[in-house]
C-alpha cells in the first residue's frame, strides 16, 4: 500500500496467515526512502500494491508486528479481496486452477 502526502511517500506492508493470526499484521512501514525499499521488495516478490491514503495513514499508527485494530478490519478486508481477485485473474490467465 503506498501513498503520497505532501510529496512524502508512505508504504505499509501487511501479512496475514489465517492459521496463526487473528488479524493481518503490520510487518513493515515507512516513509520516503524506507517506503521505496518496501515497494521495491514487494515488487521483487510480485506482491500487489493497493493505494489508499487514508488507510495508509491509519496503518502507519499501528506498531510493527502488531495485528491491525478491529476498526480497520473492514478496510483491510477490501484490500485482501482486491489481492485475491488479482491472484485469481493471474491464475486464470495462466490456466492454473485456483
Amino acid at each position: 500500500m503506498i501513498e503520497k502526502d505532501n510529496k512524502v511517500k508512505q508504504a505499509v506492508a501487511l501479512s496475514y496467515n489465517a492459521k496463526q493470526d487473528n488479524a493481518p499484521r503490520v510487518i513493515a512501514k515507512g516513509q520516503g526512502y524506507i517506503a521505496d525499499k518496501i515497494l521495491e521488495t514487494g515488487q521483487g516478490h510480485q506482491i500487489p500494491v493497493y493505494q489508499n491514503q487514508g488507510l495508509a495513514n491509519m496503518l502507519m499508527a499501528v506498531e510493527l508486528d502488531k495485528e491491525i485494530p478491529a476498526e480497520l478490519y473492514q478496510a483491510v478486508a477490501q484490500v485482501l479481496v482486491y489481492i485475491y481477485q488479482m491472484d485469481q485473474s493471474k491464475a486464470k490467465a495462466r490456466n492454473i486452477p485456483y
